[in-house]
């Protein structure tokens, strides 16, 4: 299995996550976006949207993370990251929903990019970022439960999707103050492996990575 993936994407980052907890080892296929190698022929012959991530598992090429996720979970179903519960497992898509359609998006690098063509100013782009980031952030604190992560002991999906939104809130300066149910899944995901080893600070094509 490979995972092509740039550290700091948070889709990939989410697939991550989920092989970690799934157990699943894979080799680790750089490709840095910065140095537009997702617009290569090679990796577009693969990808024709030209994006991360792209899963290879037995030979087959599965884009979107959505679907990667998807595919695991059938695939793999050992560890699973959806309840047996159908109620359960629909609160625990909509939260993954939530990110993946209604904040994500939003911040995506070529959204933003589209933005400053826009004639947006960067204090305009980061008060489009901090909205769709803190009024997603504020319904999933609603929706999550009191105990554990999101829903319960074990992660789930929704964990899966929520941990890397909160790296992006990181990264661009949003506070969390105001979730204390969001902050208390974060604190138990810091202090497991799975999620751990699939941090982008801990991936080899991050800059400060020791190789």
């Amino acid at each position: 299995m490979k995972l092509y993936g740039y550290y700091r994407s948070t889709s990939s980052y989410r697939v991550r996550i989920a092989l970690a907890l799934k157990g699943l080892a894979y080799e680790y296929v750089p490709v840095n976006l910065l140095r537009a190698e997702h617009k290569d022929t090679a990796f577009l012959e693969m990808n024709p949207q030209g994006r991360v991530p792209l899963l290879e598992d037995h030979v087959q090429l599965i884009a979107q993370s959505p679907a990667i996720l998807e595919y695991l979970e059938v695939q793999y179903p050992e560890i699973a990251l959806l309840s047996n519960d159908d109620f359960t497992r629909a609160e625990q898509r909509a939260v993954a929903s939530l990110i993946a359609c209604d904040i994500h998006p939003l911040h995506n690098v070529a959204v933003l990019n589209q933005l400053r063509e826009l004639g947006q100013t960067e204090e305009g782009i980061n008060r489009w970022i901090g909205k769709w980031i803190s009024e997603g952030l504020a319904a999933i604190e609603q929706m999550i439960g009191d105990e554990g992560f999101c829903f319960g002991p074990p992660p789930s999906l929704a964990d899966v999707y929520l941990i890397p939104q909160l790296y992006a809130a990181g990264r661009f300066g949003i506070s969390l103050d105001a979730f204390p149910k969001i902050r208390r899944v974060q604190g138990l995901a810091e202090a497991m492996k799975a999620f751990r080893i699939a941090h982008p600070d801990a991936q080899p094509d991050h800059p400060a990575a020791v190789l």
